[in-house]
């Protein structure tokens, strides 16, 4: 797909972890249940798992000392990957897995470059996903670049576990302050240093000090802030735990609120510290007493196993034959198309009582498939229990010689019963992972409360096989090695009248095509079939395969890797009465070394108390890269069956963090009543719109250098990555379930209106040109950032504190002739600060807020600056820095 990236071998993790999978969980004051989790491409190294135990050990007393001895690492697991040669302190996982790690050891996202860094993407507070290291910066000597391991990882885990953001900007480096100086962003800003620009040529570089651009009064471009070696600040950790007096967190007293960073613009320039003490582990932990450190963190080594999953299926009276047909169309789909090659399979029905259909059979070949396919249940009949059926499934795995710890049980059930509550226990002491499928309204309950106390996902499906081959599909390998996980590219139904043809296309790119399937059902008669290949070759309906089970689907294997292009398919309906068609088409990655495109998705919550916001979030990416610019959209499904289509956007405003991260994201409020709601995602890349975005933002900082004894001792200078920051992705398409979430004391009517103001403005620019002032923002909707607003109120002052402090009596800004546009659009608006006298060094600081219809208002936006500078006809060079004898070269540099 990108020349130079496909031949790189980083297997990685590309599922989007539902933050409440983690096991971390505190203990009078220490973290317990982290884990860290090696990929399966990482090679053994001997040297690995001590480095790890010396951070996590480093970060413990690190971090027990910034938090005022509140918190330390008691426990850590360490997973290592299958491919690792056993050892006997190797022990076998229970939960603990790959894709639900808290930390990842993997190759970093381009060739080079060993930049730590959190995949965070929710609002201020939340939690992250995860933190990734590489190996190479676990096991080289990186203190002067980062500082030592430890205090890096204490930096990290504040974005993981606190949803704390970066006090640096590295796009905004330095801004205008109040005192018309210009400052480094940083906190705080008793951090002292010196500006320089390094320039490199060759094999050599030069350093001389930064020049002031003439046209706005800032800092050249490439001007880096250098640090002295020598502080008295003891402040931020999220900004330079580098230093070694930096031993805390900005508090409000040091907190620096004019910095243009992302800590001030998603946490409403609260300091660190103070979204820290609203953390509910802060709120749960009173300081440790006395004055001893904390007990060292106390580590067990893990390795992976091969997965082992039993099949529970309910084939209970409650099930209509119809409903039992889509069960066994999608259950036999899991089997051949979705779980691994190598996994031990099993199989158990129940209704009132339970069956073991088939021990664990390791599936190698069509044989292992059939051999429990043609076990799949035919009739329904009898009561439901699920304990039994789940205590079957633990026979299932025990009398094959494996253990429940660890193992996987897909449970589907469409049947309601009142005493799933009595094996909680058994069910827990297993450490086996339930992953539950509710098939239709009625299924019950409790199944939720089965999925999260084991870390299991969870899926609701209705009436249709679209939603239970999606929820299957959904249940793939936990160990990180993207190749062997079947990704679906298509997934459609059509009701199709009598004699009537339908038309579509599925393109397949060339980082998928191995293992690729074509699968057609029907609901009355078997359709024609015409399937045409991009370079021309028809296959027609006697090649797809019937099934022997009489369950109305037909399936076509595509011979060894199918062809790259626009696959077009016909389907006639020979049928005398309309009927229900679907077609599914799964592939695998074209190689072991190819990294694919995936699409994977997540609920912000997966329970709702309403009028709680809810924020879909879908991430496309290929390896670590973010996909840029697809056409993502989720179908978000009630109970009711009413379905909300939603165009996901990557803009950086309304419910998105970041804008061009790959994290596809809104606010999803068109709630249908209670109970469950289903996620489907849906991204696509058509007429090469998608790019590849090689530039990998929310790092950790790379310090340049320090200032030392008046001496500059610069650090080698980052790698740098190819010169084009994104690259072509050719057109794709993909399809992920997101899961289900249930939803509590929502009306059933779905009119909001009056319940959620408009969503606040994140990006709110200011510029001065001449004399006006120039604005820009992405609107906002009427119902958080969808529709469109009634009206802006833009307020303006000499102080940033006074607009976040006192918003309704700073300044109003004239804007009668603004209507607010549809959200998602660009807005712009200009204005004379009339109040201000216009001189050299005007600062004026500016902010948003949105109205709608109901009279709610948005949140405040994020306060925008903007400066007046008037160029002089002489300027001034600023003086020489420490370090820097000549305008050119510092001391012992060349």
């Amino acid at each position: 797909m990108v020349p130079g990236l496909q031949v790189l071998l980083f297997l990685t993790l590309h599922l989007l972890q539902n933050t409440e999978s983690s096991m971390v969980h505190l203990n009078s004051n220490g973290y317990e249940g982290v884990v860290i989790a090696i990929n399966p491409s990482v090679p053994e190294d001997e040297r690995l798992i001590p480095s790890i135990k010396e951070m996590v050990t480093q970060a413990s007393t690190y971090l027990f000392e910034a938090t005022e001895r509140r918190f330390y690492f008691r426990n850590v697991s360490i997973l290592v990957p299958i491919t690792w040669k056993s050892k006997t302190e190797y022990l076998t996982p229970k939960q603990e897995s790959y894709d639900q790690a808290d930390v990842i050891v993997a190759d970093p996202h381009l060739q080079h470059g060993d930049d730590p860094y959190t995949l965070q993407y929710g609002q201020c507070g939340d939690r992250g996903q995860y933190i990734h290291f590489t190996p190479n910066f676990l096991l080289t000597d990186n203190l002067g670049i980062y500082g030592p391991r430890g205090r890096v990882f204490v930096h990290e885990w504040a974005h993981l576990r606190w949803g704390v953001f970066d006090e640096y900007n590295m796009d905004r480096p330095f801004y205008m302050s109040r005192k018309n100086t210009v400052e480094a962003t940083r906190c705080s800003t008793d951090i002292t240093g010196t500006s320089v620009v390094r320039e490199c040529q060759g094999g050599s570089c030069v350093s001389r000090r930064c020049r002031r651009d003439a046209k706005t009064g800032m800092q050249e471009p490439k001007c880096t802030f250098i640090p002295n070696k020598s502080q008295t600040a003891r402040g931020s950790i999220m900004f330079m735990q580098s230093l070694d007096s930096v031993v805390e967190f900005c508090t409000e007293k040091t907190h620096n609120v004019e910095a243009p960073n992302l800590q001030n613009k998603m946490c409403n320039l609260r300091s660190t510290w103070d979204v820290i003490k609203a953390s509910a582990d802060f709120q749960n932990a009173s300081p440790m007493t006395g004055t001893e450190a904390p007990p060292l963190p106390t580590f067990s080594l893990l390795k992976s196993r091969q997965r082992v999953v039993c099949l529970v299926l309910d084939k209970s009276g409650s099930i209509p034959i119809t409903r039992l047909t889509l069960m066994n169309q999608a259950a036999e789909l899991y089997l051949i198309q979705i779980i691994e090659k190598e996994s031990l399979v099993g199989l158990v029905t129940f209704d009132s009582t339970a069956t073991i259909q088939t021990n664990l059979i390791r599936i190698i070949n069509d044989s292992s498939y059939l051999a429990i396919s043609t076990k799949l249940p035919q009739y329904p009949n009898g009561g439901t229990s699920i304990c039994n059926g789940l205590k079957k499934g633990f026979e299932a795995i025990t009398s094959s010689d494996q253990s429940t710890s660890g193992s996987e049980i897909v449970l589907l059930t469409d049947g309601e019963d009142n005493r799933i509550s009595s094996c909680f226990q058994e069910v827990k002491h297993s450490g086996a992972i339930i992953h539950t499928i509710a098939l239709g309204p009625s299924a019950a309950r409790e199944l939720e409360t089965l999925s999260d106390m084991t870390g299991g996902l969870r899926f609701y499906a209705n009436e249709d096989v679209n939603g239970l081959i999606d929820a299957f599909s959904g249940i793939s390998s936990k160990s990180g090695s993207i190749s062997q996980q079947a990704l679906q590219l298509e997934s459609k139904a059509f009701n199709v009248g009598a004699g009537a043809w339908i038309n579509s296309t599925v393109p397949v790119d060339s980082t998928v095509g191995n293992d690729t399937f074509f699968v057609i059902t029907w609901t009355v008669r078997k359709p024609e079939i015409i399937l045409q290949d991009p370079k021309g070759k028809n296959y027609t309906t006697s090649d797809f395969q019937e099934d022997k089970l009489n369950i109305f689907s037909v399936r076509l294997r595509i011979p060894g890797i199918a062809e790259t292009g626009t696959w077009t398919y016909s389907l006639l309906n020979k049928g005398a009465t309309s009927q229900l068609l679907t077609v599914t088409v799964t592939t695998r990655a074209r190689s072991p070394t190819t990294l694919p495109v995936i699409a994977t998705a997540h609920m912000s919550q997966s329970t709702a108390q309403y009028p709680s916001r809810m924020i879909v979030y879908a991430r496309v990416s290929q390896g670590f890269l973010p996909v840029l610019g697809a056409n993502v959209t989720a179908v978000i499904e009630a109970e009711s069956g009413n379905q909300v289509t939603l165009e996901l956007w990557d803009n950086g405003a309304g419910a998105d963090t970041l804008k061009n991260d790959g994290i596809y994201s809104r606010y999803f409020t068109d709630f249908h009543g209670n109970g469950r709601y289903s996620l489907k995602v849906n991204a696509q890349a058509r007429k090469n719109m998608a790019k590849l975005n090689l530039k990998q933002k929310n790092k950790s900082l790379y310090i340049p250098g320090y200032v030392e004894n008046d001496q500059i001792v610069l650090n080698p200078p980052r790698p740098e990555i190819p010169e084009a920051t994104e690259a072509t992705v050719e057109d794709f398409s993909r399809l992920t379930s997101g899961g289900s979430f249930t939803v509590s004391g929502a009306p059933p009517d779905g009119d909001h209106a009056r319940v959620f103001p408009p969503s606040k403005v994140t990006d709110l620019e200011a510029e001065f040109i001449g004399d006006h002032i120039h604005l820009t923002w992405t609107a906002p909707g009427k119902v958080l950032d969808k529709g469109r607003a009634y009206r802006y109120v833009i307020r303006m002052s000499g102080h940033s504190l006074a607009l976040q402090e006192d918003f309704s009596n700073s300044t109003l800004v004239n804007t009668s002739g603004v209507m607010p546009k549809e959200a998602g659009s660009k807005e712009t608006f200009k204005f004379k600060p009339e109040t201000f006298k216009i001189e050299n060094g005007t600062q004026v600081y500016i902010a948003i807020q949105a109205d709608n219809e109901a009279r709610l208002s948005s949140e405040v936006s994020n306060i925008a600056q903007a400066v007046k500078f008037i160029p002089p006809q002489v300027y001034l060079t600023p003086s020489t820095p420490p370090g820097l004898s000549t305008p050119s070269t510092p001391p012992g540099l060349t």
